[in-house]
């Protein structure tokens, strides 16, 4: 182990959403002097103009600093559910995380999902209370909380913090020193460093962000890339300031950055080893598993011309973000377009923003859906997890039982705070779900959910007939005991879109040519007796059946006109 490795410190800092993690980074910047004060700004790890506006974390962040001689790399990572794959991503890089827990809010549900992924990857954990400062602030209670949550693995009393205000940031800094320990790995032996995220630079091609396990790399040194057989020449490597600052070299236990000047995206993969191209007999490192998406919808350009700078901003999305995935798919309607996957809501709602604002891309976007298994009749659940006032069981629990979720068990985390356990579909939790148990707890419920496998359905395909002709556009899979209501919403939804025609036009769900609703659209009546002033009333009569034959045969021969954006407000979210 070398010298420099004793005074490195790598860890993360994990938490539930808004419970103060982007501020406390703010604080440790400020007090290490890593930032100016004149440029310091609030969540200043936050680099995307997104995660300013939400307030939210989306991206995973490593920044160096220096206190006391000692080289402290952090990687700040996101607090929502939907973005666990970076924080899993960031767990693998470092020896440490501080736990962040709101004094005001106490343990929440992604505290215990982040703590678990911690836990997981054997490293220290540092429990940290912060808000203290707020007159809702309730220490005691929460630290009773964190004292349940780790049993007899809590190994040191938390820390109070308030990092709006600085208070106690220092005993954090000392802890970090104290508890986490430094890397292992050597210096002499072969270069093996993990790639834990990656962006695209125009100049530099690829840049790997990595944590270097063993050896050492500088610039002009051959490398390989262990899973995609890619050999190239650094042309950079450095450190994070957070920007990126070149050095000479990185060493076994530091992280930092490797410009690889690779052009082709897919051959510098997060989760890839990197090694010397000359050391052919190494060992890849573990790496990650791969994330699996858990909603999917569809992206078509407005603009069909578009179809090309889409794919080209998938692709680099892709880059920095592994959870993401797209395959092509067409539409008699919609024209080319990709069926992407994400790891949840936000998720989808955070890419559909990024493309629109940074490649000026208007989109039609289709109804979220899950991916079921048709061979086997099968769809996906996942284990939910919610945590809640027990004053607000009693709503909940009838919130649930609407859904077609199993409950599994009730835990005490303190006298008034309990977590719920539910195996469900996830089907019914990713569409507004979350919205619904906000509102019934009055916004103090918060969940999280993980994949527990695919389990046997009844699945049915409900097509959608428009006078008589089936449109695939419109068809969707849907469990069988909902069907008739999925039908009548859409069917209900088409007649309020579809233009009135010059005869009647009836628009049905269907289940394997059995009508399960139907809505019909009246015929768009001309007036073919205006221009005629009294007389025979014969006459009129005889222009009005005229009309009637008229409609008839077209209801026989004629075609319905469905416009494009018919099929945009039907499939639309």
């Amino acid at each position: 182990m070398s010298s420099i490795q004793n005074n490195i410190r790598n860890f993360c800092i994990i938490s539930h959403i808004d419970h103060g993690k982007s501020t406390l980074a703010d604080r440790l910047l400020e007090l290490t002097g890593t930032v100016e004060k004149r440029k310091m700004h609030a969540q200043y790890l936050d680099m995307m103009e997104l995660e300013q506006e939400k307030g939210i974390t989306i991206k995973l962040q490593p920044v160096r600093m220096t206190y006391k001689d000692y080289i402290l790399n952090l990687i700040d990572t996101p607090g929502h559910v939907d973005f666990s794959y970076e924080v899993s991503r960031s767990l693998a890089a470092v020896e440490g995380a501080v736990l962040l827990v709101d004094a005001s809010q106490g343990i929440q549900a992604q505290t215990l999902a982040n703590l678990h992924l911690a836990q997981q990857q054997n490293l220290v954990i540092i429990p940290v209370i912060n808000k203290i400062d707020l007159l809702n602030a309730q220490i005691e209670k929460t630290f009773q909380e964190i004292k349940q949550l780790f049993g007899a693995g809590l190994t040191m009393e938390p820390i109070l913090i308030s990092a709006k205000d600085g208070t106690n940031i220092e005993k954090v800094l000392e802890a970090i020193i104290e508890k986490i320990p430094e890397p292992s790995g050597q210096i002499q032996k072969p270069l093996r460093a993990l790639i834990f995220d990656s962006e695209y630079d125009t100049y530099k091609g690829v840049i790997a962000y990595v944590r270097i396990v063993d050896g050492q790399v500088k610039a002009q040194d051959k490398i390989l890339m262990m899973a995609s057989s890619a050999k190239t020449e650094v042309k950079e490597v450095g450190i994070f300031t957070p920007q990126l600052k070149a050095e000479e070299i990185l060493q076994a236990g530091e992280i930092g950055y490797i410009a690889t000047g690779l052009k082709e995206i897919e051959q510098c993969r997060v989760g890839d080893t990197i090694t010397l191209s000359l050391e052919t007999d190494q060992q890849a490192l573990a790496g990650y598993k791969e994330p699996e998406p858990m909603v999917f919808a569809s992206f078509y350009p407005v603009e069909g011309n578009n179809f090309d700078l889409l794919k080209i901003a998938l692709i680099k999305l892709k880059l920095n973000d592994a959870a993401l995935q797209f395959d092509l798919e067409s539409s008699e309607a919609l024209g080319r377009g990709f069926r992407l996957g994400f790891l949840g809501m936000l998720h989808l709602e955070i890419i559909s923003e990024r493309l629109k604002r940074e490649y000026n891309l208007n989109l039609v976007i289709t109804t979220p859906s899950v991916s079921y298994h048709l061979d086997k009749m099968e769809e996906p659940w996942v284990k939910l997890e919610i945590i809640l006032p027990q004053s607000y069981l009693g709503p909940l629990m009838k919130l649930l039982s609407e859904t077609d979720s199993q409950y599994i068990s009730t835990e005490y985390l303190s006298q008034d705070k309990i977590l719920l356990t539910y195996n469900s579909p996830l089907r019914e939790i990713i569409i507004d779900f979350y919205d619904q148990l906000k509102s019934v707890s009055s916004g103090y419920a918060s969940m999280a959910y993980q994949p527990i496998g695919h389990r046997p359905a009844k699945l049915v395909k409900l097509d959608i007939l428009i006078a008589g002709e089936k449109h695939e556009a419109f068809s969707k899979i849907v469990p069988e005991h909902k069907a008739q209501k999925e039908g009548r919403a859409l069917v209900k939804k088409l007649k309020e879109t579809i233009p009135s025609q010059l005869f009647s036009v009836a628009i049905q769900a269907a289940i394997g040519g059995k009508i399960i609703a139907r809505e019909t659209i009246r015929a768009y009546r001309k007036d073919v007796t205006g221009y005629l002033y009294g007389g025979d009333y014969t006459r009129k009569k005889k222009l009005l059946e005229k009309q009637k034959k008229g409609k008839k045969k077209m209801k026989a021969l004629g075609k319905v006109n469905i416009p494009q954006e018919v099929f945009i407000k039907a499939l639309k979210r």
